[in-house]
């Protein structure tokens, strides 16, 4: 049951990318990275010559070039953006495969969001994904505007189309790694976030981005949760964030002496920064039961050496959070490639 889902427990932007890059680059034999959801959020990761990608469509965990990608039924994809990605990397199009079910966003989708205001009063990117959603839902319904339009089409598909649970089961019988990118965090979720109206169109959860992509819950050994140590939301009226501070004096308690400020990757527009807050990633930890918990953006409260002193302020920050959420953290990233697997309270943290 060789299946990998990677997930955030806050809002997006833990670095879920990084991780199921990692996650693909430490599996032993052949590997396959299914990304679920939409181009609404952006996933970056470093490929081996160090080279930064930010991907919308393509999976993070993809940009060795040397995995099978797999676009399942739960996938909405904007063809321009997919193109346009497939040929900055030189991704061989014989290892992407798409099922007929996984849904077209069209350009009446992201002009139906404009026009609908869900950009100013949700946060939305406007990509779409909401519109192909609700198009999806609405099963052509002569009372709503929008249409779904199924892979199988759409004609610049047709070489890539294939049944993707026949493609995933046929690797999983013979052993081979499965790595699930799911997009955006817990928080968003439309389910069971809590946050909802401020919140995406779909279920963020592991057990979402697994029904979207096709497998049963058998099959899954490995469900890796991402966090970071100071989480955000986007731009705008987006939603509530717990005692909301600024990237300054983040970087001032650091001692900082540049810029710290995120962007979103879609829309480019600052990013929303809180503290951490215990409460969400307890809620979380709960809907998602977790094998492995990692904390990205240790670097916003002290530096990798700083896990050889226990009295260190990023100690006592590690000790604090495992604490108020009753679970221990398993890695530690300090930036967008470092992952950390160092001794701390005399344990060591390892990779699964």
């Amino acid at each position: 049951m060789p299946v990998s889902i990677v997930i955030g427990g806050q809002f997006g932007s833990e670095g879920k990318g990084k991780i199921a890059l990692e996650i693909a680059r430490r599996s032993d034999g052949p590997v396959t990275v299914v990304r679920v959801g939409g181009p609404n959020s952006g996933h970056t990761g470093y490929d081996r010559a160090g080279k930064k990608w930010a991907l919308r469509q393509l999976p993070a965990g993809c940009i060795d070039r040397n995995v099978d990608v797999v676009f399942p039924a739960g996938s909405y994809i904007d063809i321009d953006v997919l193109l346009y990605e497939i040929d900055a990397l030189k991704y061989p199009k014989r290892r992407i495969f798409i099922s007929p079910n996984a849904r077209i966003i069209t350009r009446e989708h992201r002009t139906w969001e404009q026009e609908a205001g869900i950009i100013g009063s949700l946060g939305s990117t406007g990509s779409g994904v909401g519109g192909a959603v609700m198009a999806s839902v609405a099963r052509g319904a002569t009372n709503f505007p929008l249409v779904s339009v199924g892979a199988a089409d759409f004609a610049p598909l047709h070489r890539l189309i294939r049944d993707c649970t026949t493609v995933l089961r046929d690797k999983l019988n013979r052993g081979e790694r499965i790595v699930i990118e799911g997009t955006q965090g817990f928080g968003l979720s439309l389910l069971d976030g809590g946050y909802w109206p401020k919140a995406t169109a779909r279920t963020t959860t592991a057990a979402g981005a697994l029904s979207e992509a096709g497998l049963s819950p058998l099959d899954v050994d490995d469900v890796t949760m991402v966090i970071r140590s100071y989480p955000i939301r986007v731009a705008g009226e987006s939603g509530p964030l717990v005692d909301e501070t600024s990237w300054n004096a983040i970087a001032e308690r650091t001692e900082k002496k540049y810029d710290i400020t995120e962007y979103t990757t879609v829309t480019n527009k600052r990013r929303r920064v809180g503290k951490f807050d215990p409460e969400l990633v307890i809620r979380a930890l709960a809907a998602n039961h977790p094998t492995t918990l990692v904390m990205n953006h240790l670097d916003y409260v002290g530096a990798e050496t700083d896990l050889q002193n226990s009295n260190s302020d990023l100690s006592r920050f590690i000790r604090d959070v495992e604490n108020k959420i009753n679970r221990r953290v398993d890695w530690y990233g300090f930036s967008p490639i470092n992952l950390t697997t160092a001794q701390i309270h005399g344990r060591s943290n390892g990779l699964r």
